[in-house]
């Protein structure tokens, strides 16, 4: 099948978009960009391939405004499914300008989940090798950024001699411990199916124990985490085709992980664009930010768990019940998949019984919500994506991970920066109203946390601004995608 362009109807090339950048996400720091996009050079064209997953395509559609602002044009690549949502999210239908929307099959039928990761994990590369070169050589493209559980698209240097950099949607940690990930198997700290076969404490920073090794929770079913572990293995040994390995993170705040790394390009934290083409798959509801200004300075509960974490029932009602107890002003996302538990009715009951104390809402534009004043503390999956938007806008955390590389995020704000709190589960596997309505006291009555919290803020601005560390490192990405 041949690969296609998919926009929306009428002309869509109108105006470029208006972009939350360093300067807004830190206005007490001066910044001026330098364009070093030479006047009389051709337009340099990149290739963004994300994984099909919500928490991959929002910070890939940030790295490519980025480079949009450089003069570069870019053609995003998402499975139809995704971008379908994408389109429907869009309460504008205007694609800025220098970013075109592409779309291929992820080889699943239509009756399937396609959010199922286990399933897209495997039938991915059969289903969109062959539609990206023929992309790329119909377009004579030069160079593509791939996410890093993209990592089989390396073989395209091969086939059709596009140059790739990866991007790392996880902790550069996390990136370092992939690439440790089969001598784990060989030691005989976990199988090749995902099993933990001695608890001990992983290195490199931050130390996790054995399980909660990234692909021992990922999978629900013992095929399917040796699918993904296979998946990790092979394709480690394309990464010397790799040209960089572009990262959301910034060196001061993980100087080791980032030195294990001797290709690594940290640029982050990426700032979410204002426009309305920032890769959600869900529509924002603005009107939480009204909500939030009418609250106090530094007394709202953001609650978001991300766009893959599922409650069932209890885990739910105890959540909703300590929100309560806390007796704060709290803003809660509960996406429309977030629980298959709780008819729509009761959800509905639920916020008709705190309105005036909390709102809930089905989507937020978060880092909207991250730098609002309001805002006190976040309970959060841990998510890299919402670790990097918290430490960026200095919100203290209250950590519930879910699966995968979440238990590294946790580890790093509780016993690293040392900016959050870790909620407890019972023997049950709950996090019970009591343990919430304590955790939230605690936080927001320790002056230590919140200072820390302030000072990687100030590392994070820096990072970012003209000088820093990420925006030097930006610049020799814009530099190297330009050698075509």
């Amino acid at each position: 099948m041949a690969p296609f362009i998919c926009t929306p109807d009428g002309p869509i090339w109108s105006h470029l978009s208006t972009t939350l950048t360093p300067q807004t996400v830190c206005s007490h720091l001066p910044i001026t960009e330098t364009t070093i996009m030479a006047a009389a050079a051709p337009q340099p064209h990149v290739m963004v391939l994300p994984f099909p997953s919500q928490g991959h395509v929002i910070p890939l559609m940030e790295l490519s405004h980025r480079l949009i602002h450089y003069g570069f044009k870019i053609d995003f690549v998402n499975t139809e499914f995704n971008h379908g949502c994408i389109l429907k999210s869009m309460q504008n239908g205007v694609i800025p300008e220098g970013i075109h929307m592409l779309s291929i099959p992820d080889g699943l039928d239509p009756g399937d989940d396609h959010t199922d990761i286990g399933k897209l994990v495997g039938g991915l590369p059969a289903a969109m090798f062959s539609p990206l070169e023929e992309i790329i050589k119909i377009k004579k493209i030069k160079w593509m950024i791939a996410d890093v559980s993209m990592s089989w698209a390396l073989k395209l240097t091969n086939t059709v001699g596009v140059r790739v950099a990866l991007f790392s949607t996880y902790s550069a940690s996390v990136f370092a411990l992939r690439m440790k990930l089969p001598e784990l198997i060989e030691d005989g700290v976990i199988d090749e199916s995902g099993n933990v076969k001695m608890h001990k404490m992983i290195q490199p920073m931050p130390p996790i124990d054995s399980t909660e090794i990234p692909w021992v929770s990922l999978g629900s079913t013992t095929e399917r985490r040796r699918v993904n572990i296979r998946n990790v293995i092979s394709t480690n040994q394309l990464m010397t085709l790799a040209e960089a390995i572009i990262c959301n993170t910034f060196r001061e705040v993980e100087p080791e992980a980032s030195a294990l790394l001797p290709n690594a390009l940290p640029i982050g934290p990426l700032v979410a664009p204002m426009s309305k083409l920032n890769g959600n798959f869900w529509s924002e509801d603005q009107t939480c930010v009204t909500w939030l200004d009418r609250q106090a300075p530094g007394s709202v509960i953001y609650v978001a768990f991300g766009s893959s974490t599922v409650f069932d029932a209890t885990r739910f009602q105890e959540l909703a019940n300590g929100l309560v107890l806390s007796s704060r002003p709290f803003l809660w996302v509960v996406r429309p998949n977030f629980t298959k538990e709780i008819k729509e009715e009761r959800l509905n009951q639920f916020k008709q019984s705190v309105a005036g104390k909390g709102l809930v809402v089905t989507w937020s534009p978060q880092q909207r919500v991250l730098s609002h004043p309001s805002v006190a503390c976040f309970i959060t999956h841990c998510g890299w994506n919402s670790t990097m938007e918290g430490l960026l806008h200095g919100v203290p955390f209250l950590c519930c991970p879910y699966f995968a590389d979440q238990f590294c995020n946790q580890s790093y704000v509780c016993n690293v920066w040392k900016t959050g709190l870790k909620l407890c589960a019972n023997e049950q596997g709950v996090v019970t109203k009591e343990e919430i309505k304590d955790k939230v006291d605690q936080l927001l009555g320790d002056e230590d946390i919140k200072a820390r919290a302030v000072m990687w803020k100030n590392k994070a601005c820096a990072s970012i601004r003209e000088g820093g560390s990420s925006h030097e490192n930006l610049l020799k990405l814009v530099k190297l995608l330009q050698e075509g």
